[in-house]
């Protein structure tokens, strides 16, 4: 396989971004977080794109998470610097979370730390029977970013919050969906086929749809009711789909009993 930390696969309007670095468990290096922010701004300008893949190469690993080696352990002058490197991640758990269109993470094995949360950023997940997910910072003595934090509540709710980070626990099985981590969790062979077959129904709708039901999800998930530049955001996706080619494209195919033919406009 290929050295590049990340390799990038396409088919049709899914795209598939391989997280590759095996021998370190595919974890998050600054350079593959370099590499990930400037592919994923590319993609979202990228109108062939309806949905993304997310995986880790081999079959040990989604991510298991960013060198701790990184992480500032007491004052010295290159602790700013340190933080501010992680500000990077942070940077791509953004971008993940706000790219325009759907994006499915295939936890092909551990994912812990930060590769945690980037399994969180996704819109849906998607695991193997044998994926270990879990949150080690208090046994390293660490306090969570307070980004991560509401992140994990939002999307796995308050009380699985709570003991993750509590517990620092690796959980496995089917303790992975009733804590909110996993959505689907399969047999090995299965996670594949179901994945792309997942990722293709999706792709195969209407891109001004798929895009602005997430964008208008992202707004609802903000703190507090919507302000009124964000309504009027909401509502202006609504009315650019109501007046668009693809609704009535939807509504024809819908009657002639075919697929489909979508274009984004």
């Amino acid at each position: 396989m290929s050295q590049e930390p990340l390799l990038i696969d396409r088919k049709d309007y899914v795209v598939t971004l391989i997280l590759n670095r095996p021998a370190k468990r595919n974890s998050l290096s600054l350079e593959l977080v370099g590499i990930l922010l400037k592919t994923l701004e590319d993609l979202a300008a990228d109108e062939a794109v309806r949905t993304l893949v997310i995986r880790g190469s081999g079959n040990q690993a989604f991510c298991a998470g960013f060198d701790i080696g990184a992480l500032p352990t007491q004052h010295s002058a290159d602790v700013e610097y340190r933080l501010k490197a992680l500000e990077q991640v942070e940077a791509l758990f953004r971008v993940v979370v706000n790219f325009p269109y759907p994006v499915i993470a295939m936890i092909n094995g551990v994912a812990f730390g930060a590769g945690c949360e980037l399994a969180i950023c996704c819109d849906i997940r998607i695991g193997v029977e044998k994926a270990r997910m879990g949150m080690p910072p208090a046994k390293l003595g660490i306090v969570y970013p307070w980004t991560g934090l509401q992140r994990f509540i939002q999307t796995i709710g308050l009380q699985s919050t709570r003991e993750l980070f509590f517990t620092g626990r690796t959980y496995n099985g089917k303790q992975l969906r009733d804590l909110g981590l996993l959505d689907y969790l399969m047999a090995g062979d299965d996670v594949a086929p179901f994945t792309y077959r997942l990722a293709e129904e999706i792709a195969a709708n209407a891109p001004l749809a798929l895009k602005g039901t997430k964008r208008v999800i992202n707004l609802l998930l903000q703190t507090g009711p919507l302000d009124e530049d964000s309504q009027s955001e909401a509502e202006s996706l609504a009315k650019a789909a109501f007046l668009s080619e693809d609704l009535q494209e939807g509504r024809s195919a819908f009657f002639e009993k075919r697929s489909a033919k979508f274009t984004g406009k």
